[in-house]
């Protein structure tokens, strides 16, 4: 009977353990990629409610901003973004990489949205990017 219970208690202790291993990411199919809208603007969505409370109530107004001034900040940010991803840094924060071409007249809106996203990160999560301008760094 004790041989019984060992071995069933082996058996159910090997199943939990095989059932609790999640897939790894497959980080060359993870990449955020701006889109054209009916338009043909440039668009930039991001899936977090806060993020719009954010935008709305928190983040300078996007008049304050220069499209080419954006665009620089956006090409370090990107790039610092990205290297976090590939280098594995802060899973549980950047989960994607971000496909954006510099030469690519995305527009003044998409260049604010995009370098709100840096914004935010830093605002909700403490995320410090070394290209982020301080006065936008909450």
């Amino acid at each position: 009977m004790k041989n019984i219970i060992l071995t069933l208690l082996f058996v159910l202790f090997a199943a939990a353990c095989s059932s609790q291993t999640t897939p790894e990411k497959n980080k060359n199919n993870t990449s955020m990629k701006p889109s054209k809208s009916e338009d043909g603007e440039w668009d930039l969505q991001v899936i977090d409610t806060q993020y719009d409370y954010f935008l709305n109530a928190i983040a300078k107004p996007a008049n304050q901003y220069t499209e080419s001034y954006l665009k620089t900040k956006n090409r370090f940010l990107v790039s610092e973004w990205n290297s976090y991803y590939y280098s594995g840094r802060y899973p549980n924060i950047i989960e994607s990489s971000i496909d954006y071409d510099p030469n690519e007249n995305y527009g003044l809106n998409f260049e604010y949205k995009l370098y709100q996203v840096f914004a935010y990160v830093k605002w909700k999560y403490g995320l410090k990017m070394n290209n982020l301008s301080g006065a936008d760094a909450h």
